[in-house]
């Protein structure tokens, strides 16, 4: 076919995209979820990174991030890694933006996108409610010798738990406020269990604050959840910390811990079986839901090995204190759900369909309850209309790859 000419003969230029009406480009990049497509509809030309400062957009799917920092943008199965340095080797992250690393006794937050950093304390310097607190302990005779055990009194607290000559296990963290840190730290010691206890600081403050004679219990979670903060224990009991603030320095501590929901007995350990079972908490459309997932579980010889997992969705009651069965998470919702950091958000607004939840294989423990039948792993879907696991997506990774976390760096 001729090319297009001018009357006066000359060839005629093709139309510009960067000639496209400005709401046309707008509304093409609403069709685009992924932030590492929004960012190169903008690297376009002027007028294109124009339309993108001034779109009024949902903020994109989360990003995936694994610990070499090699990072995925969802949908997308290409790794890719920023410019900033030290993107490597983060313990956990910190619910939103903050993947966090260790140094010293201690660590401290890094938003991978704009390198920006917050300085937390060392383990080492906690301060104790009562400051004279000290670890209690009994002697218990051993049935049939002549022995004793040495056991905690009345029971394991903070007192009993804490390292002082060993980096000890941040299993959660949470950046509630600008002055609210929240941490569920955990015990290295091997007769305290997966015990951990709360701890609360600000900040850049020189130490945390725990409750000394509080027990520590085995907790799955936490969330700050309409400005308070909740934690989850393995019994499935909500448990409301309440905070206040240091009359001397002004910074946060835990004046009261208190029972809200008392989880199912029933459903409160899985004894009877092989299958392990995990627990999280995380808001959807102004609701509190705890999300039970059952990892089923089979023998291979000696070794304890995992297999599909199956979820239970359960809505906080506050008004009767109870956890109530829902069969969906809104309808338009779908769930981002890992052990560092949960979300839920609107499916249609990426066109994409709700009652998902979208699940990583990303505790620690996993390595110590079970094995796996495959060397990779990657991100699984559960459906809650079929009740069915698939694996849409094209990303792997090896399972020593764990703890991989879902990072929400724009809202």
């Amino acid at each position: 076919m001729a090319e297009a000419t001018t009357r006066a003969g000359q060839k005629q230029q093709p139309p510009s995209w960067a000639d496209i009406p400005r709401d046309l480009a707008i509304h093409v990049l609403r069709f685009l979820p992924a932030q590492v497509d929004r960012a190169c509809f903008a690297a376009v030309c002027p007028k294109w990174r124009a339309a993108a400062r001034q779109a009024v957009l949902p903020a994109p799917l989360p990003l995936l991030a694994l610990p070499d920092g090699t990072f995925y943008c969802i949908p997308h199965g290409k790794a890719f890694r920023f410019p900033l340095p030290g993107c490597a080797g983060y313990k956990t992250a910190a619910c939103g933006r903050w993947l966090v690393f260790p140094r010293d006794d201690g660590c401290f937050l890094v938003d991978p996108i704009t390198g920006s950093t917050v300085a937390l304390p060392a383990l080492s310097r906690v301060r104790l409610r009562p400051p004279n607190a000290v670890a209690r302990y009994v002697n218990v005779g051993i049935e049939g010798q002549n022995a004793h055990a040495h056991m905690f009194y009345p029971h394991a607290t903070w007192m009993h738990i804490r390292s002082l000559h060993e980096m000890m296990p941040i299993n959660k963290l949470l950046m509630c406020s600008p002055n609210l840190v929240a941490a569920l730290i955990g015990s290295t010691l091997a007769n305290a269990a997966r015990n951990s206890q709360i701890l609360v600081c600000q900040p850049g403050a020189s130490s945390w604050s725990v409750r000394a004679y509080d027990k520590c219990e085995l907790f799955e979670d936490m969330a700050f959840y309409r400005g308070k903060l909740y934690a989850l224990n393995h019994e499935e009991n909500l448990l409301i910390i309440n905070i206040s603030q240091d009359p001397r320095t002004g910074d946060p501590q835990i004046s009261r811990i208190g029972q809200v929901i008392k989880g199912d007995s029933r459903y409160s350990t899985m004894i009877d079986t092989m299958d392990k079972k995990k627990l999280y908490l995380v808001e959807s459309c102004g609701a509190l839901l705890m999300v039970r997932r059952k990892v089923c579980c089979r023998m291979a010889g000696d070794t304890v090995v995992s297999g599909q997992s199956e979820f239970e969705v359960f809505e906080a009651d506050f008004e009767h204190s109870q956890w109530v069965s829902v069969t969906t998470l809104g309808g338009d919702q779908m769930v981002f759900l890992g052990r560092p950091c949960s979300r839920a958000v609107s499916a249609s607004q990426y066109g994409m369909p709700g009652d998902q939840i979208f699940f990583l294989d990303d505790v620690l423990e996993n390595a110590k309850e079970y094995d796996y039948e495959d060397e990779t792993t990657s991100v699984s879907v559960y459906d809650m209309r079929s009740a069915e696991v698939s694996f849409p997506l094209p990303m792997a990774w090896k399972h020593e790859m764990i703890p991989a976390t879902w990072l929400f760096p724009w809202g």
